[in-house]
C-alpha cells in the first residue's frame, strides 16, 4: 500500500478525526482506502454500500474510540478508485477485491468487518467463503436481494442488452449546496452540517461547472445474472465468524425488496453465531442517522471475549 496521498482529497469541513488516503494497486485498479488510524491490534474494515464512498463512515468513525483503527475502500467505480474497464459490473468483482486488499492489510491474522448495505452482502458472503479471515463480523442493513426464478433469465438478459446499447447518466446538480440539499430531501433526518460533507465527498464537479456523483454510471445496469438465493444461503451458512446484524426500525428496504418477516428471519437464521439488534429513529442510511448507537453497537460487540 502507497504513503497518504491528500491531493486528490475533495474539500471539506474539518472533522474531529481526519482520514488520510492511501492507495494500492488491486487486480490492474488503483484502490482508494480512507484510513483513520488508530491502534493496529484493533483493525476493522468498514464496506459502504452501492453509489456511496467510503467517507460515508467519517460519523460513525468519530463516535467510535479513537483507537480503532479503521480502513474503508472506495469499491471499484466509485470515489477515488478507478472505475472497471468493462461496461457493467459483476458482483463477484467485489469478492475479489476485498480478498486482494485484505491480503495486502492483514494476511497474517483474521480482522474485523463490516459493511452496509451493498457492503454487507459482500461481506456476508465473503464471510462464509473465507471463513477463517474473518475475526467478527457486521452487517447493517444488508439483506440480499428477493429470490429469482428460472423463468426470469429471458427478460432480465434482454434489459441488460438495451441497457448497454443506451448507457446510464448521472443527474447533475447546480452546485454542491444543490446536492447536499437533495440529500436531505432524501434523508430528513440529516443535519445540514452532515450533508453539505457528504455532497463534497458524493460529489465531483465536471468541466462544465456542475456537480456529479462520484460514481460510474454504469453501476445503474442491471446485472444479467439472477441472485441465486438458495447458493448465498449455503454460503451464509458457513460463517463461523460471530455476528452482528444490525437494521434500523424505520428501514424501507424490506420493502423495496419485497421480503417479508418470515424471509427476512430465515435470512438470520442462515447465521449459526448471530446476534440481531435494531435501532430505533433511523432509516436505511443509519450509520448517518444515528452514528453514535451503532458505534457503541459495534464497538461494545468487537472488545467481547470469546
Amino acid at each position: 500500500m502507497t504513503g497518504a496521498d491528500r491531493d486528490e482529497e475533495p474539500p471539506g469541513l474539518a472533522r474531529r478525526r481526519e482520514s488520510e488516503s492511501r492507495f494500492v494497486g488491486i487486480r490492474g485498479l488503483r484502490y482508494h482506502v480512507r484510513h483513520w488510524r488508530g491502534d493496529p491490534a484493533r483493525r476493522l474494515v468498514l464496506l459502504h454500500g452501492w453509489m456511496d464512498v467510503s467517507a460515508s463512515f467519517q460519523f460513525l468513525v468519530e463516535a467510535l474510540p479513537a483507537e480503532w483503527d479503521v480502513h474503508a475502500p472506495d469499491w471499484r467505480g466509485y470515489g477515488l478508485t478507478d472505475w472497471g474497464g468493462s461496461d457493467c459490473y459483476w458482483f463477484p468483482d467485489y469478492l475479489a477485491d476485498l480478498d486482494a486488499l485484505l491480503e495486502n492489510l492483514q494476511p497474517d491474522a483474521p480482522l474485523n468487518l463490516a459493511g452496509h448495505s451493498l457492503g454487507g452482502n459482500v461481506a456476508t458472503l465473503y464471510a462464509g467463503v473465507r471463513a477463517g479471515r474473518i475475526a467478527r463480523l457486521v452487517n447493517l442493513e444488508g439483506f440480499g436481494l428477493p429470490p429469482s426464478r428460472p423463468e426470469q433469465a429471458p427478460k432480465r438478459y434482454a434489459r441488460w442488452l438495451d441497457e448497454l446499447r443506451v448507457r446510464p447518466r448521472l443527474k447533475s446538480y447546480p452546485d454542491f449546496g444543490a446536492l447536499a440539499e437533495r440529500l436531505r430531501s432524501n434523508n430528513p433526518r440529516l443535519t445540514r452540517e452532515r450533508a453539505e460533507f457528504l455532497a463534497r465527498h458524493w460529489g465531483r464537479e465536471t468541466q462544465a461547472g456542475e456537480v456529479v456523483l462520484r460514481g460510474d454510471p454504469a453501476h445503474k445496469i442491471v446485472n444479467p445474472v439472477l441472485y441465486r438465493y438458495e447458493e448465498v444461503h449455503a454460503v451464509w451458512q458457513q460463517v463461523s465468524a460471530p455476528t452482528l446484524w444490525v437494521d434500523s426500525t424505520e428501514t424501507t428496504n424490506l420493502g423495496r425488496l419485497k421480503l417479508t418477516p418470515e424471509q427476512h428471519a430465515e435470512r438470520r437464521a442462515a447465521f449459526r453465531n448471530l446476534r440481531y439488534v435494531t435501532v430505533p429513529e433511523a432509516g436505511h442510511m443509519l450509520h448517518h442517522d444515528q452514528p453514535e448507537r451503532v458505534a457503541r453497537l459495534i464497538d461494545e460487540f468487537l472488545r467481547e471475549d470469546g
